[in-house]
């Protein structure tokens, strides 16, 4: 019976990542002077793990790679290899390597082996007796010559019939392997007679049984295995073939392999001939294949018939074996396109805790006993009384709250810790300050502050890109903030904490601040703000999230290009959120990001306006109040403010903006719902506040255009559709009136 394997793709893939991932943070998180042996111990089982699982599913260009690291890391684990700085750059270049090919593969695309290749010659180096630094100082420019060494020859190799001057050229015919298991092997379910079973398939073997330990008949355990074996396999398979065979068996047994080398026959008269008889024989490419589960016993390789155009004869002069390779090493190779670089799929899973399963279970027990008690109920509804109106009210309290305990518990199921976000920043930290010749430390509390997953995959651009630019434009020099009297290191601290119904995250560094009348001077040389124009401080640091407007110098890699803090406001205010900064001058900057728990779900303000019920999120709603006449000032152009405690504040109609009715309502003694967004206070008009509830949010883009101001829709108890409103597309829309209201405010003070 053959198994698909396939279905356990998305598994396999997500334990790898988690894996790097692990690997990484320990690597970061290593004393080089004082190695913890825990820390490397967690690195080489991490490694271990995806050697296994892709050996498994038949990707073989990742075990074959994690095999020869997971020698390296192996030799550090025993002290056969000291780890210094130069090692941590090395092992965390592998895992940037090894996730490459883990997401072409999960995209389904042929991985690049370049620099996978460039890395197992690193590694051959160091487990050789080479330096970390002699060695990594070749990543970038020798090609291995040991690996991919058929992409360097393509796209022939010369004929060489003649090879008398090489002499006796040593090749392998097999291994010899020393097989010891633990005791206790069988009862974790492996059996060694299957091992030997599985070599049998690779060659011809020879075995020798070992019963020297097996103890008398009455000491003897039947689960036990005291038995061990000698063996030779004959066979051309390479020795990661026979390590396969044990993968799963390794750290419950003795192993050991030795290759059975031998000389290889001197033809040079004969291997014209022998190149023209089998030529139907030649290299095959054979990237790309994945293994499958075989159906029967596997043929000797000496047995197998590989299809293939014939080798070309030559009749021309020709060289030795050293020098024709090392002629086509030196043969340019002609260009190929670039490989496109792998779609990163998104992982539509999540891991949940047994106890939140438990409570959804329970949940569900609760609600088939409420309806069932609803449903005898319903059964007697011919004999009516004020008891069975009294139950039926006890039942559908009890179905009220079944339900929102089981939403509860759905919506927790979808909360993750923000550390899956945090534990991908220290790595960049790191390697940007290192590339910007900076010290710079990132300190993270909250980790385990929940928030969905939507919200977080969502929030993970906006927070790399803040972390950037304080690296970049926030953290000084060290010999700058030496100077000025800071410590050389610089600190960037991330933090997230629940507070009301959102959580928010706030950055701050320690570097120069951001100098506001610099950036005041670069919008009015942009157009961006009027020469005479009086802008407050926190105005000023508004202008950072202008499109457009960059006060670095330079232009890099990283930033000073004009874009970006636009888009990160922009991103985090489709997530319903909101990011406020603060700034002083020599002391860094502060960021604080607010953001709904989930996106599924709000507690809303049902409104309504011209018979139409709209939906405030509560979060957004500062206050609600009656429209005193006496305190409504027309403006210029029809806009009118309201005098709200020394405050003015723009006055928006939704009838006018939306066209609901024809006319205006009369302002004194409506109905005024004030909201907040950025900072920013607005007074909407409504004709009535109804029910605050809990609503579940639907998106509108799908099937229609975005309109400003409104963020989606729900569907109410009776049926009919509510549109929610957003506070930060109202606020843009009374962006003029905002700015007059702010003069009136100013001149008033």
């Amino acid at each position: 019976m053959s198994i698909d394997l396939s279905q356990f793709h998305a598994v396999f893939f997500e334990e790898s990542f988690e894996g790097l991932e692990l690997m990484e943070a320990a690597l970061l998180d290593l004393d080089v002077d004082n190695p913890d042996s825990e820390q490397i111990n967690a690195i080489f089982r991490a490694a271990h793990s995806i050697k296994g699982g892709s050996g498994t599913f038949g990707f073989v260009q990742v075990s074959e790679f994690t095999h020869i690291l997971e020698t390296l890391l192996d030799k550090v684990r025993d002290g056969g290899h000291a780890i210094d700085a130069d090692g941590i750059e090395l092992f965390l270049q592998s895992v940037d390597c090894l996730r490459g090919l883990l997401e072409a593969l999960q995209a389904e695309q042929e991985p690049d082996l370049q620099r996978a290749n460039q890395l197992t010659g690193v590694f051959q180096a160091v487990l050789d007796g080479a330096t970390y630094a002699d060695s990594s100082s070749q990543v970038n420019t020798n090609p291995p010559q040991d690996k991919g060494i058929n992409e360097v020859l393509e796209p022939e190799l010369p004929v060489i019939p003649e090879a008398e001057n090489l002499g006796a050229v040593r090749q392998q015919i097999g291994f010899k392997i020393d097989f010891k298991p633990d005791t206790d092997m069988l009862k974790g379910g492996n059996d060694p007679v299957r091992m030997l079973r599985e070599l049998a398939t690779l060659g011809e073997i020879k075995t020798t049984l070992d019963a020297s330990e097996l103890p008398s008949l009455e000491s003897l355990v039947a689960d036990n295995c005291y038995v061990s074996w000698h063996i030779e396999l004959m066979t051309s398979c390479k020795i990661d073939d026979v390590e396969e065979v044990f993968e799963w068996v390794e750290d419950e047994c003795e192993l050991s392999i030795t290759p059975i080398m031998a000389d290889a026959p001197n033809t040079s008269n004969s291997q014209s001939e022998d190149a023209q008889s089998n030529s139907n024989v030649q290299a095959t490419d054979t990237k790309g294949e994945r293994l499958v589960m075989p159906s029967g016993p596997l043929p000797s390789l000496d047995k197998l018939q590989l299809p293939s155009p014939a080798v070309p004869k030559s009749s021309e002069a020709v060289h030795p074996i050293e020098s024709s390779v090392q002629e086509a090493i030196k043969t340019p190779v002609e260009a190929k396109p670039a490989k496109a670089k792998p779609v990163k799929v998104e992982s539509s899973s999540i891991r949940v805790g047994i106890d939140k399963v438990d409570s959804l279970i329970n949940l569900v027990g609760e609600l088939v006993i409420t309806q069932s008690m609803l449903g005898q109920m319903g059964s007697a509804s011919d004999s009516i009384n004020e008891e069975n109106i009294s139950h039926l009210r006890e039942g559908l309290v009890q179905l009220e709250q079944n339900t929102r305990e089981l939403q509860d518990s759905v919506m927790r199921i979808r909360m993750l810790p923000i550390s899956f976000t945090f534990n991908r920043l220290p790595r960049m930290v790191r390697d940007i300050s290192l590339q910007l010749g900076k010290q710079v430390q990132l300190e993270l509390s909250g980790e385990n502050t929940e928030l969905d997953k939507t919200v977080m995959e969502k929030i993970s651009d906006p927070m790399v890109h803040l972390i950037r630019n304080a690296l970049d434009h926030g953290i000084e020099m060290p010999e700058v903030r030496k100077a000025a009297g800071k410590p050389e290191l610089g600190t960037i601290a991330l933090n997230a904490f629940h507070q009301g119904g959102s959580i928010v995250i706030e950055m701050r560094d320690d570097g120069g601040g951001i100098d506001t009348e610099r950036l005041l001077a670069k919008a009015r040389g942009n157009g961006l703000v009027g020469e005479s124009e009086l802008l407050t401080q926190d105005q000023k640091l508004e202008l950072l999230f202008a499109p457009g407007l960059s006060t670095s110098e330079q232009v890099s890699d990283l930033s000073g290009r004009g874009v970006g803090m636009d888009v990160v406001r922009r991103n985090i205010q489709e997530l319903n959120g909101s990011v406020e900064v603060s700034t002083e001058i020599g002391k860094g900057s502060k960021f604080r990001i607010r953001l709904p728990l989930t996106l599924a779900i709000l507690d809303g303000q049902l409104v309504t306006v011209a018979d139409q019920t709209y939906i405030f999120p509560l979060v957004s709603i500062s206050e609600s109040l009656q429209i005193d006449g006496a305190r409504v000032n027309n403006l210029a152009g029809g806009s009118d403010v309201y005098s709200l405690r020394e405050e003015y504040i723009p006055i928006l109609r939704l009838d006018r903006l939306f066209g609901l009715r024809q006319g205006d309502a009369v302002l004194d003694g409506s109905l005024l719902v004030v909201i907040e967004s950025e900072g920013q206070k607005i007074g909407v008009v409504v004709d009535e506040l109804l029910a605050q509830q809990q609503v579940v949010i639907k998106s509108l883009e799908d099937n229609y255009i975005r309109v400003l101001g409104v963020s989606g829709a729900t569907i109410l108890g009776d049926g009919n559709v509510a549109m929610i409103l957003d506070a930060v597309g109202l606020s843009s829309l009374a962006g003029k009136d905002i700015a007059a209201a702010k003069k009136l405010t100013d001149a008033a003070a």
